[in-house]
């Protein structure tokens, strides 16, 4: 005899269902039936099959207006998990979520130069993905998806790096491949300032449509969120604001072989150079950070100037795509508001009032952990899409 409840129509309606329950609002199974026009009893058949793959539960009863109390139903944040993972140029962060976006465990590496290779990186990634899953007291067996942010030029199709300048050895590498190989799961691969852009709308800007999300560190690129969507351009470069020439640059010779290049004059290692010329000991971001927390006026003076320089391009963006906020993060945010009264001061007196008159320059509210946050709601978003909840309940079919 054939169960019903294992049928093929009822894991199609149960994928529409879900999305109703992803807000995690608790419903009644009445408001279920409601809201999608079905019979209660089909809505109780699709709601086992999600139940069965652990992505909604059972939750208090809803207020009882008189007679039997009704049973609510919501999305089930902790039963699967997904990993977000942020590949920097020198640094590596791994953190475990839930459905929710909230971190349960991460695990930290720095000095990891991207440049050792796509092997002996991602290695360190499946290490330190494995000493979260202990941490978290969870196993691979869990996860629902990857996300990954790497720190170069990305073809979103294939999420394989393409002629990435700071990471030799990586282009066209199958980092998708090679991750799955390990976890078994999907990977989601994306360029680190678009994950980024992405955390830090969902987690500090979600009900802003048209946002900007500037990393300032070892290089510089912009996320844009245009229409609460993430632009990523005709061939996935969209936001690659470093190599923009700005005037003051003079001949200053840029990693991509151009000159003027607004990464050569205003990012963090352009800085300490800098810093070096007039007798200072900074080699990195971090050292132009220290300098700029202990007061010193040089670090604080080139730091300023930096901001304008970010806001000088920043400011013809604006008037190409009016964001109602711009977001500035990077090792190089951590100078506070030294480098964000530069930008704010180059962007506010080169646009044009009616473009400023509502606009929010801020330091990012993700901070450090704005990389692994945004890969982690990428793998989520992935995860949790009609077609991948679609493809679950297939395989609990098949």
């Amino acid at each position: 005899m054939v169960d019903i409840r294992k049928t093929a129509s009822a894991p199609a309606g149960a994928s529409e269902l879900f999305q109703l329950l992803r807000d995690g609002q608790p419903r009644t199974r009445t408001e279920l039936a409601d809201l999608v026009g079905v019979a209660r009893s089909t809505v109780a058949l699709r709601l086992d099959a999600l139940m069965d793959l652990g992505l909604v539960a059972p939750v208090e009863d809803a207020i009882s207006t008189g007679g039997r109390p009704s049973a609510q139903v919501a999305l089930q944040t902790d039963t699967r998990l997904v990993l977000g993972v942020d590949i920097g140029a020198s640094h590596l962060h791994v953190g475990l979520t839930d459905l929710s976006g909230t971190a349960l465990a991460d695990a930290f590496r720095d000095g990891l130069l991207v440049s050792a290779g796509p092997r002996t990186v991602l290695d360190a990634v499946v290490e330190l993905a494995t000493t979260v899953l202990a941490e978290a007291g969870r196993s691979a067996a869990d996860l629902l998806a990857v996300g990954v942010g790497l720190p170069g030029p990305v073809e979103h199709s294939t999420g394989r790096p393409i002629n990435p300048p700071i990471m030799p050895g990586w282009h066209g590498f199958d980092v998708p491949g090679y991750l799955h190989g390990h976890f078994g799961v999907p990977v989601l691969v994306d360029n680190d300032v678009n994950v980024m852009s992405v955390g830090e709308r969902e987690t500090a800007w979600p009900d802003v449509e048209n946002l900007i999300f500037v990393k300032v560190a070892t290089g510089i690129g912009a996320g844009i969120i245009c229409n609460g969507e993430l632009l990523r351009g005709a061939d996935g470069v969209a936001g690659d604001i470093g190599h923009i020439r700005v005037a003051s640059g003079e001949e200053l010779l840029c990693r991509c072989g151009n000159v003027g290049c607004l990464e050569a004059l205003a990012s963090g290692p352009a800085v300490a150079l800098k810093l070096q010329a007039a007798g200072h000991d900074a080699e990195d971001s971090r050292d132009v950070v220290d300098l700029v927390n202990r007061g010193d006026q040089d670090a604080v003076r080139a730091v300023r100037q930096a901001g304008r320089d970010v806001g000088e391009v920043l400011s013809a963006c604006l008037s190409m795509m009016n964001p109602a906020v711009i977001v500035i993060g990077g090792s190089m945010a951590l100078t506070g508001e030294h480098f964000i009264a530069g930008v704010r001061e180059a962007v506010y007196s080169r646009s044009m009032p009616l473009a400023t008159q509502h606009l929010q320059i801020v330091q990012s509210a993700s901070g450090p952990d704005a990389g692994m946050l945004g890969a982690s709601m990428l793998a989520i978003h992935h995860a949790l899409s009609p077609e991948s909840v679609d493809g679950m309940l297939a395989a609990r079919v098949g």
